[in-house]
C-alpha cells in the first residue's frame, strides 16, 4: 500500500469513528429519547429490572466479558487495567458483533447499557472506547 493510500485509509477510519455516536448508561437510570438504540451488554440480566423498565432494544450478552473474566474481575478497581486488557482480547475475537455495533452506531445513537454500580470500571466503558478507536 502506498503512503497516500495508507493516509487515505486512515482518514476514512477517522471519519467513521467521528460519525459513531455511542453512549453508556446504567440500566437503573431512566431511559431517555436521546438514548437511541439501547443495547444491554451484560452477560446476566440485571437484578430487579423488568424488561419493560429496562427498555432494551437488544440484549447482546455474547459481547459481554466471559463468565470466567467477569468472576475474576469482581468489579475490583485494583484489577481494572488487567481486566481492560483481557476484555479487549476477548472482544477482538468477536469481529461480527463489533462490526454490527459499529454499523448501528453509524446509523444513529446507540447506548450501551450495563448494570455495574461503578461508572468508571465496567465493561460498557471498555467496549465504547474499543469501538471508538476503530479496531
Amino acid at each position: 500500500m502506498t503512503i497516500s493510500a495508507q493516509r487515505s485509509s486512515q482518514a476514512i477510519e477517522a471519519e467513521l469513528r467521528v460519525d459513531m455516536n455511542i453512549k453508556i448508561k446504567r440500566v437503573y437510570e431512566q431511559p431517555a429519547k436521546d438514548d437511541g438504540r439501547r443495547i444491554l451488554v451484560d452477560r446476566l440480566w440485571p437484578r430487579g429490572v423488568t424488561k419493560e423498565k429496562a427498555n432494551v432494544d437488544l440484549w447482546l450478552k455474547e459481547i459481554a466479558p466471559s463468565t470466567e473474566l467477569r468472576k475474576w474481575f469482581g468489579h475490583d478497581p485494583d484489577k481494572w487495567k488487567r481486566f481492560r486488557g483481557r476484555y479487549e482480547t476477548e472482544i477482538k475475537h468477536k469481529d461480527d458483533l463489533i462490526k454490527m455495533l459499529k454499523r448501528k452506531a453509524r446509523e444513529g445513537t446507540i447506548t450501551l447499557i450495563y448494570a455495574a454500580r461503578d461508572e468508571k470500571h465496567n465493561e460498557a466503558l471498555v467496549l465504547k472506547q474499543f469501538l471508538q478507536r476503530g479496531r
